[in-house]
């Protein structure tokens, strides 16, 4: 079991990437706490997952809340070996001329100030146990999307933090790494085919971006986190991991 006895802090944990993840974690012999904003949600996955793991209610672009929600999981487990930043969000569909401030501040705080949040409040016990930080980026993050300026500067923004954490944790023995998904079946990216123009033609448009041919669901993500978490992984920091079924060089195949 790759992730066995380890304590992973998992943000946005509740549905999508987050809970296939989790449910990944668990099967790899972790111990897994779910953290996301909808009490309902948290309570749902943190029971699926069984008694051995927590589910903490907890608004990642809140330093107090994080604060708390960290030191919640080291009273309980004794103990951090790993943090993903999975929450996120991508929300608005527009050109930045279009994005509001409010929808400017809240993708910036909830997709970037996040991670330095998390990263301020576990580093200590990640110090301790040489432990690892993963960060949930986006392939847009590398090559850009239309009409999803400010989306794709919070994740252009979190794969340079990506190398410059992993840079300045590497004497800790904190390993610091990034996976970046073109197209996944989330209730995200579902939300989001159903802003677009033509939603009547995007599923068809999201197989045909990925080169393999098929826009996939969201645990071919949490096989890759798992890696990157895992000791298999132990040499391994400041890179971006593309599970994109090669988008980013065939990205315009329609």
């Amino acid at each position: 079991m790759l992730l066995q006895g380890r304590v992973i802090f998992l943000t946005g944990g509740s549905e999508g990437i987050g809970r296939s993840c989790a449910e990944a974690y668990v099967a790899e012999g972790a111990r897994v706490v779910v953290v996301a904003r909808s009490e309902d949600k948290v309570k749902a996955a943190a029971e699926s997952l069984g008694p051995d793991h927590l589910g903490l209610v907890c608004n990642v672009s809140q330093e107090a809340q994080v604060a708390r929600a960290i030191e919640k999981t080291i009273a309980v487990y004794g103990r951090l070996d790993a943090v993903h930043n999975n929450a996120g969000i991508a929300h608005p569909s527009k050109p930045l001329d279009e994005t509001t401030t409010d929808e400017w501040d809240a993708l910036l705080n909830i997709n970037l100030k996040s991670v330095y949040l998390t990263t301020k409040h576990a580093l200590p016990a990640l110090r301790k146990t040489r432990g690892c930080i993963l960060n949930t980026s986006s392939l847009v993050g590398e090559i850009g999307q239309s009409n999803h300026a400010a989306y794709t500067a919070t994740k252009g923004g979190m794969n340079a933090l990506t190398k410059s954490m992993a840079l300045d944790y590497a004497a800790d023995g904190i390993r610091v790494n990034a996976v970046c998904p073109a197209g996944t079946w989330t209730p995200m990216l579902r939300k989001w085919a159903a802003d677009q123009p033509d939603p009547t033609t995007i599923e068809h448009y999201l197989d045909a971006i990925h080169p393999l041919g098929y826009c996939p669901e969201a645990d071919v993500i949490a096989d890759a986190c798992v890696f990157l978490l895992s000791d298999k992984a132990r040499f391994i920091t400041g890179h971006l991991l593309h599970v994109s079924g090669g988008a980013e060089i065939g990205y315009r195949r329609l």
